[in-house]
């Protein structure tokens, strides 16, 4: 397992541009499978989990060609579906939980779709049941094998219908939208998630040939069509990644330029971050945060009361950035409650920043009371271990601002999210050292 040796306490400068979106890659590359004809997708981003994906759809007979910098081409014109059924597809697909997605596409093609129970983090149940009770709706047929954990969906013959999700999943959504594309008659999806990211699936979808109405709205409308063709996509920059340089330019006391950020597709995130107290300057179609010398203050509500920061389905806040959140409120002039809402595990690496010298309050599993230190006390150096893909990042930033030497094990999780981070981070003045390991 790999390790960062990274020495914190230094201020960084310059410009940073964000990688294409991860969240996004997942859903699109799964849409290739729509299709026999040639689709190409730029902005690609370079990291663990993409990879793994684009590895299993080579597997399925996807013929694949890397023809730049994050830029392919994929032609599912001879896709070989009794690899769904080998052992090693049991074992690759395990291995990712963005494997999820390939169920739609081949259900709506092929008319079956299989998944071994997927992986990814550990922060608590991430459920499945609406993605197949999307497919049950359609008309597909259900079976769950509980020795090995298999899943698979059935149908002769997806058809149209009216579905009220149980919750607005954005992977449910996502998958039920593929599947829905070439069902007979028409869909409407209630409580649909609409995340720029769907947004992106939807529309590329459409320049492919379906029929989608309610794109960015929580109702969307599917007339089914007999076949898709080819494309041409690009990846918006992950909206998540630009949340986290904005934490830790503030975290740092650093100046820096965040480029082509994409704005309009930013949301709360802007706004969430000036309420603890950053300033985020909009130049273009770029993000520049000065360096806060003098520190940056929590704002309260209008009538005294602690703010509180909690996710919610878009176009609320995104829970990937609660940890960073939680993570810059730990040097803020005030205190902040921050509540996590839809995972139960994901605030419990908070007692490594408490062994930092945090001030936070672990309420219950869902919400964190921080008391910033105002920059009065630095963070110190530590060693730890990445739990998953934000909270490593979180402790990055956290390790970035301490005083000291501190050490990040498990790096891997961090790998799975971000694209050449160190490299990256030291371009902009970071002390970071990538350490293999055994």
């Amino acid at each position: 397992m790999g390790t960062f040796v990274i020495e914190g306490g230094h201020q960084l400068k310059g410009k940073i541009q964000p990688q294409g979106a991860k969240n996004e890659a997942l859903q699109i590359l799964c849409a290739v499978l729509l299709t026999p004809e040639q689709v190409t997708i730029n902005n690609i981003p370079d990291i663990v989990d993409v990879n793994k994906l684009i590895a299993l759809l080579k597997k399925l007979g996807v013929k694949i060609n890397k023809i730049g910098s994050g830029s392919y081409t994929f032609k599912a014109d001879e896709v070989n579906l009794k690899y769904l059924e080998s052992a090693e597809f049991k074992e690759d697909g395990r291995g990712l939980r963005g494997s999820i997605m390939i169920v739609g596409p081949l259900l709506a093609r092929f008319g079956k779709g299989y998944i071994p129970k997927p992986g990814g983090d550990k922060i608590g149940r991430r459920r499945l049941d609406t993605h197949f009770e999307g497919f049950i709706n359609l008309g597909a047929k259900f079976r769950y094998n509980r020795e090995d954990y298999f899943y698979g969906v059935e149908a002769e013959k997806l058809k149209g219908t009216y579905m009220l999700l149980d919750e607005a999943s954005v992977t449910g959504t996502a998958n039920i939208v593929m599947a829905a594309v070439l069902a007979e008659g028409t869909t409407t999806i209630y409580n649909a998630a609409c995340e720029p990211y769907l947004q992106q699936l939807c529309k590329m979808l459409n320049r492919m040939g379906a029929k989608i109405t309610g794109v960015g709205s929580n109702m969307l409308t599917i007339e089914g069509v007999d076949s898709l063709g080819g494309t041409e996509h690009r990846m918006l920059p992950d909206m998540i990644e630009i949340g986290s340089w904005i934490g830790l330019a503030a975290m740092t006391k650093s100046e820096l330029t965040i480029t082509n950020v994409s704005w309009d597709d930013l949301g709360q995130i802007p706004n969430v971050f000036r309420k603890l107290g950053i300033t985020v300057e909009k130049q273009g179609d770029d993000i520049h945060i000065p360096a806060h010398t003098d520190g940056y203050e929590i704002q309260s509500y209008i009538d005294g009361s602690i703010l509180t920061v909690a996710d919610a389905p878009w176009p609320g806040f995104t829970p990937d950035l609660l940890s960073i959140v939680l993570v810059v409120a730990t040097q803020a002039r005030g205190s902040v409650l921050v509540h996590q809402k839809m995972f139960e595990s994901r605030l419990f690496f908070v007692d490594k920043l408490i062994d930092m010298g945090a001030k936070i309050i672990l309420c219950d599993p869902h919400r964190a009371t921080v008391i910033g230190h105002d920059f009065k006390s630095t963070l110190k150096a530590t060693t730890m271990t990445s739990p998953d893909i934000r909270a490593g990042v979180s402790l990055l930033i956290a390790a970035l601002s301490a005083k000291g030497t501190s050490t990040i094990h498990n790096i891997e999780q961090i790998d799975r999210g971000y694209e050449n981070i160190d490299e990256r981070l030291r371009a902009i003045g970071a002390k970071i050292t990538r350490v293999e390991g055994n």
